[in-house]
């Protein structure tokens, strides 16, 4: 039995050595009860994470939170009348779903594109695109639930001089035909 050891000296599976036993072993099962499944209570919300003005975010999932690698999760509130500080957000992409309210976008150089969205509906911020969030509600809070492809929460704010009147833009796709 010795001899084959022998020959089998120096392998990655020599069972001769004992500290290479452990390599065959199954790695320890992973504790889901710490590691799997995570509930962020409404209250436990961190406002601890990058500002713009006019808006209070609130992050839910990042990396110091929850251990996530590849989202950035939270909410935003925008007060009646309010709009944020033009900005933009790296190489993120973002979407933003609306809970309450109304939502007027401006995007652009000069923020001369706007659209509008409303409780329901789904904002989609490509990486790089400098925006405005403004509340078009003149008495309810526009809330939102914000959700970023990384898990930091990269803002930059802006110094912009908006253009007056900002063009509208619609979705315009086969199911969606211009008003």
């Amino acid at each position: 039995m010795s001899h084959s050891h022998d020959h089998s000296h120096g392998h990655p599976h020599d069972h001769s050595h004992g500290h290479d036993h452990h390599h065959d072993e199954t790695p320890a099962p992973i504790d889901w009860r710490l590691s799997g499944v995570r509930v962020i209570k409404a209250d436990q919300l961190d406002t601890n994470t990058a500002q713009t003005p006019g808006m209070n975010r609130a992050a839910a999932i990042n990396l110091a939170r929850v251990g996530a690698q590849k989202i950035w999760a939270g909410t935003v509130n925008i007060h009646a009348n309010a709009k944020t500080g033009a900005h933009h957000h790296g190489a993120l992409e973002s979407v933003i779903y609306i809970v309450r309210g109304k939502a007027r976008m401006r995007w652009g150089e000069k923020l001369e594109y706007v659209a509008e969205a409303e409780a329901g509906d789904f904002i989609f911020v490509p990486p790089y695109v400098p925006h405005q969030e403004i509340n078009a509600s003149e008495d309810e809070t526009l809330e939102c639930v914000l959700v970023r492809s990384d898990n930091e929460a990269v803002v930059v704010n802006l110094e912009i001089e908006p253009v007056e009147k900002p063009e509208t833009v619609f979705w315009v796709d086969p199911i969606h035909k211009h008003p």
